[in-house]
């Protein structure tokens, strides 16, 4: 079961992402003109679209892929175009109706499903492919491992997933940050050490067969992620 702070935390961020910003994140996850600084933030996440995609099999026919915590849907379309069986999840009701919105004519809307919901959730089923963009940044270290565990559970390929790593710049933005006022804040991300979030996952129960594979860190002015490979059955540390 998710422990209190993770549940704590999801529900804020459902507020955040339905509520507060929603209008932004719209707009960012759209072509419509952004500001410089949020320019910044539509450039890194595209470029860690990519990179999850390009550690995904490039013909995804008959598999199926969790995208945990898919927002508009941007990835989801792009790994239905494999041929992926897509359920695509995420906390906020009016991004999941965004996503559904701007399904593309090329794609194929029965091999996408939009859910509104808990990522963690059981009966969303096995997947092959598990994809949590930018969706674990706000959970305290331990809770977003043991997230990890659970998708695991019913897992039986990949994981690929991001982190904020623990930089000086990204510890001077999260410090300014407390400077808001609590209304205007956006729900704080918790920065991690790499070298500490492996330790993590490598002592952490129902993570005993999977091994840590590639890793790549995203800089674009305000934006900041780590991609993660979690890989199941083999040691691959590249």
């Amino acid at each position: 079961m998710p422990t209190t702070t993770f549940a704590t935390r999801r529900g804020q961020l459902e507020h955040y992402f339905d509520r507060t910003a929603v209008e932004a994140w719209a707009r960012l996850t759209s072509d419509a003109p952004v500001s410089r600084i949020r320019a910044t933030v539509r450039a890194g996440r595209d470029r860690m679209r990519a990179t999850l995609l390009s550690w995904l099999p490039r013909d995804m026919t008959g598999m199926r892929l969790l995208d945990a915590g898919c927002g508009t849907g941007l990835l989801s379309v792009e790994a239905a175009r494999r041929g992926a069986a897509v359920v695509a999840v995420d906390v906020s009701p009016t991004l999941v109706g965004l996503a559904g919105e701007r399904l593309p004519a090329d794609v194929d809307p029965a091999r996408l499903d939009f859910r509104v919901g808990d990522m963690l959730d059981p009966a969303l089923g096995q997947f092959d492919h598990v994809v949590a963009m930018d969706s674990l940044i706000h959970y305290k270290p331990g809770d977003a491992v043991q997230a990890l565990a659970r998708l695991g559970e019913r897992t039986t390929g990949s994981i690929v997933f991001t982190f904020a790593p623990r930089t000086p710049l990204l510890s001077a933005m999260h410090a300014a940050g407390q400077l808001f006022p609590r209304s205007d804040r956006a729900p704080a991300i918790e920065p991690v050490s790499p070298s500490g979030l492996r330790a993590r996952i490598g002592r952490s129960p129902g993570l005993e067969d999977w091994r840590t594979g590639r890793s790549e860190r995203i800089v674009s002015g305000f934006y900041t992620s780590q991609a993660q490979e979690l890989i199941k059955g083999e040691s691959v540390v590249r």
